[in-house]
């Protein structure tokens, strides 16, 4: 059997492969709702909504005058882009982060404070 018949059999085998493998894992990411984060930025947010959230005075006060609501909060933590540079990744016993994204239609940074058991959102600068 030449080469190129062989080949072409390979990869026609390798596409059909990938179609249900993208299929199926597709199909189980949306019954059961895992995701798979790979990347840090998805990692970092990941690990910050599965510890107990608690806010602080300021970010309270938000909530309160209503400049930001829940749905801020969570677009902050499932969709937001953590600023690396800025943030504090090596200090003990809390890393600091900062997560960019937008609230109320305007852009603005969540700093967050993730310690081993929780994390603590502190303010939000617009």
């Amino acid at each position: 059997m030449p080469f190129l018949k062989r080949l072409g059999y390979y990869l026609l085998g390798l596409s059909v492969g990938l179609v249900f493998l993208t299929f199926f894992l597709k199909k189980k990411t949306d019954g059961t709702g895992t995701e798979f984060c790979y990347f840090p930025n998805c990692r970092t947010l990941k690990d910050i909504r599965s510890k107990s959230i608690s806010y602080s005075d300021e970010i309270n006060e938000l909530l309160i005058s209503q400049v930001l609501d829940s749905t801020d909060i969570a677009y902050f933590l499932n969709k937001g882009d953590v600023d690396f540079a800025k943030s504090d990744t090596k200090s003990e016993p809390c890393k600091v982060y900062f997560i960019e994204g937008i609230a109320k239609g305007k852009i603005a940074v969540l700093q967050v404070r993730n310690c081993a058991n929780n994390a603590i959102l502190e303010n939000v600068l617009f």
